[in-house]
């Protein structure tokens, strides 16, 4: 008996949604919820916001920077930002402050600018200044008095959550037996989530059959080689 041939995956791409509605609160990331619904009632105009990679952390910051009409860009543009046109807007967004080991002297600029405007700043990174490799020790000092707040790694809760809303928005019906077989064996990391979830969605389109534990199986087996 031959096999049932395969469907033409096509590649549509499926918006990433970082609306308020979209996020989900848990344990692991409801501190920094917290804080961020509390604006501005900050002790200081400048927050770090920490978090390793996949836990959310461009997420909470897009609700913010659109909350409050925030200028967003990464720390690698900064060399060519206008820092003091930044100031004059209510609030900046810079992201991967900590990936960005040359531009210490606009980062240092920026901060200085702030303290004398309105306008509030968030950073966000992965880890805390004093691992960013910094050598202009006033910028360290003026990062280690900043008020910081951390979303730690997604936890099982909130991986499953996750799960359920990325399949919700493909519209594809899935058991909730896959989700906590997915759940036990993913990377604790919401990006690991999404990337699970896109090609599960593709091979249940190639094979035109629903999405089961099997076919799970063989997806993460497919990912964990690199096919």
């Amino acid at each position: 008996m031959k096999p049932a041939p395969r469907q033409l995956a096509l590649d549509l791409p499926v918006e990433t949604r970082f609306g308020r509605e979209d996020f989900l609160v848990s344990p692991s990331n409801a501190q920094a919820w917290e804080t961020f619904e509390n604006w501005p009632a900050w002790p200081d105009r400048v927050l770090l916001l920490l978090g390793p990679t996949g836990a959310g952390k461009t997420h909470l910051a897009a609700i913010w920077a659109a909350r409050t009409k925030a200028r967003v860009l990464s720390a690698t543009a900064l060399p060519l930002a206008d820092l003091p046109g930044l100031v004059r807007a209510p609030a900046i967004l810079v992201e991967d402050a900590d990936n960005a080991p040359q531009v210490e002297t606009e980062l240092f600029h920026l901060l200085n600018l702030v303290r004398t405007s309105d306008a509030f700043l968030v950073l966000t990174a992965r880890q805390w200044p004093d691992n960013w490799g910094l050598v202009t020790p006033d910028l360290l000092s003026r990062l280690r008095l900043a008020p910081a707040v951390e979303i730690g790694e997604p936890d099982d809760a909130l991986v499953r959550a996750v799960l359920v809303k990325l399949f919700i928005d493909r519209q594809l019906v899935v058991d909730t037996s896959v989700v906590e077989y997915l759940a036990l064996r993913i990377e604790r990391s919401l990006d690991a989530a999404q990337v699970v979830v896109e090609a599960l969605d593709r091979e249940a389109l190639a094979q035109r059959r629903p999405i089961t534990r099997p076919v799970a199986a063989e997806v993460l087996r497919r990912l964990d080689s690199g096919e």
